[in-house]
């Protein structure tokens, strides 16, 4: 079956006759205590959502979370966001979608990050530390799974390869900071970066376009289950340091930056807070490159609420900027906003 019709491209008014993998879907009634089904659906491209107000209870049984179904009815528009008025369901074979259409991959090629990140930890000096991340890197499935595996459930890299693009990406900016800052211990904050969230290839499990907490996951947590597989892995190597691990699992528990948001410990030493900083600004700017991608209006605008932030944004398509540099990059003119980082 091909599908035509994709979120991230419905418009208010649109008509809607296409099929999409259910994400959520809830029952709720009405104040006149009218049973009615709240649904949510996705595709490779985003997801929406809309109530079933008729049929809610004959509906139920093909809106269960995994399943896909085909959908026909209306794009509206409710308190300034697209929502779905759904009109009919109809229950669809797994076997006959085409499961590309519904998986969340990372844009960027995993093959390069992948090479990219061996090679930073070729250039760790401290030779336990090197020992310690190639356990990671070449042992398979362990490998594979990292680079699969996303970073998070949502908000920010919640998709296939989102865990190996943002662990490189904050072990990046840390080696700049490294460099930056007198005193710091380079090959220790590198693999903290690198392996702040490894814990989250036991924690999430993902299913094309559903991403869920196992639970182990759920009642551990990464921190603590990466804090674990980074001790295992010390012990397979001779004689190292047990001052050396505790100060990488330091920075595996702390990395959230305070205990209110997850971490059983807050940051204690120069590298710890460097790798709390980084993480949190490489996950809200991976927020803010997804909104800017889904922008289709040119110019600043601003954003729905975003409840993560606890505000509004004011932004710009992503691809503007990138048409602007590479305009100046064609005039030899200077580039009018710094290089990406990422």
């Amino acid at each position: 079956m091909r599908k035509t019709q994709f979120i991230e491209n419905l418009q208010e008014g649109d008509r809607l006759d296409d099929f999409f993998l259910v994400k959520t879907a809830r029952m709720a009634e009405t104040r006149a205590g009218k049973p009615y089904l709240i649904l949510e659906v996705a595709d490779r491209s985003g997801e929406i959502g809309g109530p079933i107000w008729d049929q809610a209870e004959e509906f139920q049984g093909l809106c269960q979370v995994g399943l896909f179904v085909h959908l026909s009815g209306q794009v509206q528009s409710y308190r300034d966001k697209l929502q779905l008025k759904i009109e009919t369901v109809r229950g669809v074979d797994r076997q006959m979608v085409d499961h590309a259409d519904f998986v969340l991959i990372c844009e960027q090629d995993r093959a390069a990050l992948a090479k990219d990140l061996q090679a930073l930890v070729t250039s760790i000096k401290n030779p336990y530390l090197k020992k310690l991340l190639r356990v990671f890197v070449k042992n398979e499935p362990m490998w594979q799974r990292f680079q699969e595996a996303p970073a998070a459930k949502g908000i920010h890299h919640a998709y296939m390869g989102g865990l190996l693009e943002h662990s490189l990406s904050v072990a990046r900016i840390a080696d700049k900071l490294a460099a930056h800052y007198a005193g710091i211990d380079r090959s220790l904050l590198i693999a903290g970066a690198l392996l702040h969230d490894v814990g989250k290839v036991e924690e999430l499990a993902m299913d094309l376009a559903l991403i869920d907490y196992t639970a182990q996951g759920r009642l551990k947590g990464h921190l603590v289950m990466g804090s674990e597989m980074v001790a295992m892995a010390a012990r397979s190597i001779k004689d190292f340091p047990l001052e050396l691990l505790t100060q990488l699992q330091h920075l595996i528990l702390s990395h959230h930056g305070r205990q209110e948001f997850g971490s059983p410990t807050v940051p204690m030493t120069v590298e710890a807070f460097l790798l709390s900083f980084v993480d949190d600004l490489d996950a809200k700017m991976n927020l803010m490159e997804q909104l800017r991608k889904k922008m289709k209006e040119p110019g600043l605008q601003w954003t729905e609420y975003q409840r993560s932030l606890e505000r509004y944004l004011y932004l710009d398509p992503v691809e503007a900027q990138v048409a602007e540099e590479a305009e100046c990059a064609d005039t030899a003119l200077p580039p009018l906003r710094q290089p990406t980082l990422f």
